[in-house]
């Protein structure tokens, strides 16, 4: 069996009261048109010690305008398989960052909003593993729905 895995960092971004969650762009070869929380693949870098905070920070920044605070904590971590290739997504929350979020990235993402943990538990248009990290981002912030 082959172990090698793609990595994939997200962000459970709130405030305000509400997470942001982004529409992923139907130019993306996994997920397309579906909501999520935002983030990528993680770049090789053999000059950190913090490669997951660092490449969340970097691909937040270049899909949605934003500069993450490092201050990140861990939510989750799931694997999950696309075809043969096997995904390791390790999710963090995020309470602080600088800017205003925006699509600067149309070939990855097609919408932002920000929503309530209640809306996205509730929402049909959310799929199961987004609302599953949302919710335990909103747990580990001790709300409820």
């Amino acid at each position: 069996m082959d172990y090698l895995y793609i990595v994939n960092v997200e962000a459970a971004i709130y405030y305000e009261g509400k997470f942001l969650i982004i529409k992923r762009s139907e130019k993306e070869e996994h997920a397309w048109g579906l909501y999520s929380l935002v983030g990528g693949k993680i770049d090789y870098d053999e000059d950190t010690s913090l490669i997951m905070k660092e490449n969340l920070i970097r691909e937040v920044e270049e899909e949605i305008g934003i500069r993450l605070d490092d201050q990140l904590e861990y939510i989750h971590s799931t694997a999950f398989k696309v075809e043969d290739t096997q995904v390791l997504n390790v999710v963090f929350l995020s309470l602080s960052f600088e800017g205003t979020p925006f699509i600067k990235s149309p070939d990855e993402v097609s919408e932002i909003k920000w929503l309530s943990n209640e809306e996205i538990q509730h929402s049909t248009e959310i799929p199961s593993w987004t609302k599953q990290s949302v919710q335990l981002a909103a747990k580990q912030l001790k709300l409820t729905i």
